[in-house]
């Protein structure tokens, strides 16, 4: 996992924006969402504007706290964060039967953790496509520290409309990533099109479950902190998924909440209940002192204003994640295998 550190998250932050017009950035970020007036339609109208403001945002933070697996994952007791990541990576890919020399897609693969793992593990060449420019720059760097350059690649475009040919691969799998479509029949439609018939698209989606009561004030309250604090223009079913598969044409083997079955809750490294050393960024007390470099980068102009801003809707998006997850109104683990009929 990164070893990002101060200096790596202070000239991080912002990514390809310019430094001043970070503020500016968060602004019209924030206004996207409820909570500062904005609406479901303009989200998924302007989901590309929105979203690679959010990774422009956000991504020095998640590097810094979680690594280069921006994902979260069902948790054996005794086992670490970082286990538990690079398990529930190597799961999805035993789950696509990836076999040497296969041909694999990534969708939505932020700075390229997963891919590298999965490549390393399966032996097979993986492309990941994502449609923000400082994530590719800084996972087309990690490559060549792992020394994957040769099998891992990025292809800098919109996973709703991907610049390849139909069938031109052996698996798909997406991680927590397709929650930023807009649509999901019309994502899955693309991932269909240019998957091989006879082969595989599996997925981890972030989900509202059965238990989720739309008329439930503190339920919306808690989908709402997701949605601004992780850049989703709204937050699908676990049956709207299932159903936008079926009809863009797969065949689902299987499907199922992880979330449910893990031992340890999934939501445990963002509990402010919880402490651990091997992943102390993420504490209480490990984010009140990043929340505290980060007021005193920003002050002494190292880093951007408006960086503390990012911090906090990140933190409102940590507690709508736990809350969410204690009352299992929400899942970031609803996990699909399905098919393209021949």
């Amino acid at each position: 996992m990164s070893k990002a550190g101060a200096f790596d998250l202070a000239s991080g932050l912002g990514g390809k924006i310019e430094k001043d017009d970070v503020l500016s950035a968060v602004d019209k970020y924030e206004k996207y969402h409820s909570d500062f007036g904005g609406a479901e339609e303009d989200r998924k109208a302007n989901y590309t504007d929105m979203v690679n403001k959010y990774y422009d945002l956000v991504t020095s933070f998640y590097e810094y706290g979680w690594g280069e697996s921006f994902h979260f994952a069902p948790r054996w007791k005794g086992e670490s964060l970082r286990e538990s990541i690079k398990r529930h990576e190597h799961f999805l890919a035993l789950q696509l039967g990836l076999k040497p020399g296969h041909k694999v897609l990534d969708v939505g693969c932020g700075i390229g953790g997963p891919l590298r793992e999965i490549s390393r593990f399966s032996s097979t060449s993986v492309m990941g496509i994502n449609n923000n420019e400082y994530q590719i720059t800084r996972g087309k760097a990690l490559n060549r520290v792992a020394g994957v350059d040769r099998t891992c690649d990025f292809t800098k475009a919109d996973f709703m409309k991907m610049p390849f040919s139909d069938n031109s691969f052996d698996a798909v799998y997406a991680i927590e990533a397709t929650c930023h479509a807009p649509d999901a029949v019309g994502c899955y439609k693309e991932i269909y099109r240019v998957l091989k018939p006879g082969q595989s698209f599996a997925a981890y989606e972030w989900c509202m479950t059965d238990a989720f009561d739309p008329n439930n004030q503190e339920h919306q309250k808690i989908k709402a902190e997701i949605e601004i604090g992780d850049g989703l223009p709204d937050i699908r079913s676990t049956r709207q998924c299932l159903a936008a598969l079926k009809e863009a044409g797969f065949e689902v083997i299987w499907e199922n909440d992880l979330a449910k079955d893990s031992p340890l809750p999934w939501y445990l490294p963002l509990d402010t209940s919880h402490f651990s050393l091997s992943s102390f960024r993420l504490t209480a007390v490990g984010r009140f002192i990043t929340k505290n470099m980060v007021m005193g980068l920003e002050y002494v102009g190292l880093a951007p204003k408006g960086s503390q801003r990012v911090q906090s809707f990140l933190e409102k998006a940590a507690e709508g994640l736990v809350a969410g997850g204690k009352k299992e109104i929400f899942t970031p683990m609803y996990f699909f295998l399905a098919r393209k009929p021949l």
